[in-house]
């Protein structure tokens, strides 16, 4: 018996990469998984081998479709237990070239996103003894060039995570961080650095095992969502194949 059967997932980020990954692996434990995210296409296809599932189409920088999803999840599950925020996207630009739109959406989709989740799903999972795990990023633990704007985020959301540690201290809510180095998803597959970029500065951040597979990643995060890590509250783990040993 997994220690998520008959719990309610809800994943961000679930068309592609980690979160499907999540998605399958949270399926696969015996959760009923409630996927967001943009692209119908692709949703369509992970959920397709999820048969406790459903998904919806989902602007995460909108407060209010955040707080429709969460509410959707309720009525429809009549419960949420977990709810782990994966989604999230990286441009690598010069910092003088990044326009006024580039930055807020950076903050949009990796910072703003989870906070309007985490605020619609806590009375929710104050309900269930549930929990939140953020997905940062090492790049929400130290500087990486080119990525201003994703590393100011990702910072937020490990800062978020702690916040909100301390805030539920005293209720059964966990609310816990994951930081992933490079991964084998997509979004690294069509990586692109900007003009004239410093590729040594790049490469400070690759992990001496090289990148990690989502499935491996999403091991961690799938223990942390479930009731065995019913002791682990307001931490942060990396997982980056060695990188933040040096």
């Amino acid at each position: 018996m997994s220690a998520l059967d008959g719990k309610v997932a809800v994943v961000t980020g679930a068309s592609s990469g980690l979160g499907a990954a999540v998605v399958r692996l949270l399926s696969s434990r015996g959760a009923r998984v409630h996927g967001l995210a943009r692209d119908e296409g692709r949703l369509s296809e992970v959920f397709a081998g999820v048969p406790q599932g459903r998904w919806r189409i989902t602007d995460l920088s909108d407060p209010g479709a955040c707080a429709d999803a969460i509410s959707d999840t309720v009525t429809e599950f009549g419960r949420i237990d977990a709810l782990v925020n994966v989604a999230g996207a990286h441009t690598m630009r010069h910092t003088p070239a990044v326009t006024d739109d580039e930055w807020h959406r950076d903050l949009a989709v990796n910072l703003n996103g989870p906070f309007f989740l985490c605020r619609a799903a806590l009375p929710h999972l104050l309900q269930t003894a549930g929990n939140i795990v953020n997905v940062a990023s090492t790049a929400g633990t130290q500087g990486q060039a080119y990525s201003a704007g994703y590393c100011a985020a990702k910072h937020g959301l490990v800062g978020l995570t702690r916040a909100l540690a301390v805030e539920y201290a005293h209720t059964a809510v966990r609310v816990n961080a994951v930081c992933p180095g490079g991964m084998l998803t997509p979004q690294v597959s069509n990586f692109v650095a900007p003009e004239g970029a410093d590729f040594d500065l790049i490469m400070r951040t690759a992990s001496p095992r090289g990148m990690s597979k989502p499935d491996e990643v999403a091991k961690l995060i799938a223990f942390l969502a479930s009731d065995d890590a019913s002791a682990v509250h307001g931490a942060v783990y990396a997982a980056d194949n060695g990188r933040s040993a040096d």
